[in-house]
């Protein structure tokens, strides 16, 4: 997010917050796609990365699609709630809000991000795409996520891109930040689903 595109608000802002580094060769280059669609193709800024986690789809899933609950577990997000009820399906909307640290060199204290899925497939993938808006900025981003189970848990995969002013004049540090954030999410996801699954499946007695 060099300073961010919606989608994108968490991880850029997880970046300058917290510092996550990304491991060397972390960016594959297949890109990911949901239901047929993707990334944004034109985006100069762009990031994919991916993680195993020692956890259910289950669990996973539904960390990842209870935003009301995101800022339970995730750094980054300040405030999160859905827009609509139900099933976390293709359609749904969520406003979501994260800070701006200082020393970035735009005057926004924090954005507000209104994200809309796209395309969805239960237990699969998620694509979502929106703006983040804070002074002086608007950045737009576009999100995918798929899981998939392989040996040792659920295999993570997560791509963005981000568009606008901001992040298209210094592509290589919105590109930085962009791949701290991702590598921040992921992290705080695993976290948050190996302690979930470890208290709902505990060890055998010896």
């Amino acid at each position: 997010m060099g300073i961010r595109a919606a989608v994108i608000t968490a991880p850029l802002v997880a970046a300058l917050l917290f510092g996550a580094a990304a491991p060397s060769g972390a960016q594959p280059a297949k890109r990911l796609g949901c239901r047929g669609a993707g990334v944004d193709p034109a985006a100069q800024v762009r990031y994919r990365t991916e993680a195993v986690i020692d956890a259910p789809l289950e669990v996973v899933w539904r960390l990842q699609t209870d935003v009301d609950r995101w800022p339970s577990w995730q750094r980054a997000v300040t405030g999160a709630e859905r827009l609509d009820h139900g099933r976390f399906r293709a359609g749904s909307a969520f406003h979501w809000t994260t800070p701006v640290p200082p020393g970035t060199g735009i005057p926004a204290t924090g954005l507000d991000i209104t994200s809309t899925v796209r395309q969805l497939k239960q237990g699969s993938c998620i694509r979502w795409t929106g703006p983040a808006v804070g002074e002086g900025v608007h950045i737009d981003g576009v999100h995918v996520w798929t899981f998939s189970r392989v040996a040792g848990g659920v295999k993570v995969s997560t791509e963005e891109t981000h568009t606008g002013p901001q992040v298209d004049a210094n592509v290589p540090m919105a590109t930085a930040i962009l791949t701290a954030g991702l590598e921040g999410w992921l992290t705080d996801l695993k976290t948050a689903a190996e302690a979930q699954a470890s208290v709902r499946t505990p060890a055998p007695r010896p």
